[in-house]
C-alpha cells in the first residue's frame, strides 16, 4: 500500500433539511427523544429528481476540483451504495458516464455503511495500476425507511447524500499505510433492505456488535503499526449514531473531541457518511498527524484504515 495516497475528498448533500420537529409527529415521538437516542438534530432528504448517480457525480466533481485533478486523469471508479434503485447496473458506471469517462472501469460495491471504507482499501491496492482511483459513496436512504411509529427506532437515523475520495499513486497529503477489513455473515439478518423495503434493523444487535467490533478493529490496526490511539490526530468514523461514536472513543481510550462528528446535522447517510465527514474535516484545514478511518455496517462488515502524513 506504500504508493497509495489520499489526494482529496468531496461531498454532495440535498438541499432539503428535515429537522426533528418535522419528523417526530409522523413517528409519534418527541424531538428531544430523537436527540437522546441518536444525537441527530436534522438530516437531508433527496428531491424527487435526485438519483444515486446525480448525488455521486456531484460529490465526485467536488472531490476532483478540490484535488486539482481532471476527470480524464481518473483510471478507476469504485462506487458504494446500499440503497440501489435497481438490481443493475449500479451507480458506478453512471457516475463515470456523467464525468465523461468512457472506457474507464467502474466497480459497484452494494454495501451499506461500510462500503466506502472497503472501497478505499480496494483503491489503495489498485492505484499502483490505475494511478488515480475515485471512490464514491452515495445513498438515498429516505426512500427506504418506514415513516410509521412502529419503525421510529430506524426512521430517525437516516439521511441522504454522497461523499467521494481520490486515492492516488501520484500525489496526496497522506499515505495509506494499512487497512483491516472483516465480515460476519451470521448476523446478516440484523440489518437488511429487501427488494420491497423498508430497512429492517435489530437495533440492540447492531449496537452491541458495533460497540465491540469497531474499537477492536481500531486497536488491532494501531497495534500492528506500532501506534497508540493518543498519537492519532483525528478519527473519521461512519456517522451512524452520536452515542456509538462516544462509546468508541471511550473504548479506545481517547477524548470524544478526537472524533470528527457531523451526524447531528446529516444523520446516518450509510456508505456516504464517512466520506462526507472526511470532506468536511479536510476542507476545514486538517491538522497534521495520523488519521484513522473506521466503519461498521450491514453484512455485517466492518473495518479500519490508517493514513499518515507524507
Amino acid at each position: 500500500m506504500s504508493q497509495a495516497r489520499l489526494r482529496g475528498f468531496g461531498r454532495s448533500l440535498p438541499e432539503r433539511i428535515v429537522g426533528n420537529a418535522e419528523l417526530a409527529p409522523e413517528l409519534g415521538c418527541d424531538p428531544a427523544w430523537i436527540v437522546q437516542m441518536s444525537g441527530i438534530e436534522e438530516r437531508r432528504w433527496a428531491a424527487a429528481s435526485d438519483t444515486l448517480a446525480s448525488l455521486g457525480t456531484a460529490a465526485a466533481q467536488d472531490c476532483l476540483a478540490r484535488a486539482g485533478v481532471e476527470p480524464r486523469e481518473v483510471g478507476l471508479i469504485v462506487a458504494a451504495s446500499g440503497s440501489a434503485e435497481r438490481r443493475f447496473p449500479g451507480p458506478a458506471a453512471a457516475v463515470g458516464a456523467a464525468l465523461g469517462l468512457t472506457g474507464v472501469p467502474a466497480i459497484d460495491l452494494p454495501m451499506a455503511s461500510a462500503g466506502s471504507l472497503f472501497g478505499m482499501a480496494l483503491a489503495a491496492d489498485l492505484c499502483g495500476r490505475y494511478r488515480n482511483v475515485l471512490v464514491v459513496g452515495t445513498e438515498i436512504m429516505s426512500r427506504a425507511i418506514c415513516l410509521q411509529p412502529q419503525c421510529r427506532d430506524t426512521a430517525i437515523l437516516f439521511g441522504d447524500g454522497a461523499g467521494a475520495c481520490l486515492v492516488s499513486a501520484e500525489a496526496g497529503f497522506a499515505r495509506i499505510t494499512d487497512s483491516l477489513l472483516a465480515s460476519d455473515g451470521s448476523y446478516a439478518e440484523a440489518l437488511r433492505l429487501e427488494l420491497a423495503g423498508p430497512v429492517l434493523m435489530s437495533g440492540q444487535t447492531i449496537i452491541m456488535q458495533a460497540t465491540r467490533k469497531i474499537p477492536r478493529a481500531i486497536t488491532e490496526l494501531l497495534e500492528r503499526n506500532g501506534k497508540t490511539a493518543a498519537e492519532i490526530a483525528v478519527f473519521l468514523m461512519h456517522q451512524a449514531n452520536r452515542n456509538l461514536i462516544a462509546r468508541t472513543a471511550r473504548s479506545v481510550g481517547v477524548g470524544e473531541e478526537k472524533f470528527f462528528v457531523n451526524v447531528d446535522r446529516y444523520g446516518n447517510t450509510s456508505s456516504a457518511s464517512m466520506l462526507i465527514a472526511a470532506a468536511e474535516w479536510w476542507q476545514g484545514g486538517p491538522p497534521p498527524g495520523p488519521i484513522v478511518f473506521a466503519t461498521f455496517g450491514a453484512g455485517l462488515n466492518w473495518g479500519a484504515l490508517l493514513a499518515e502524513g507524507v
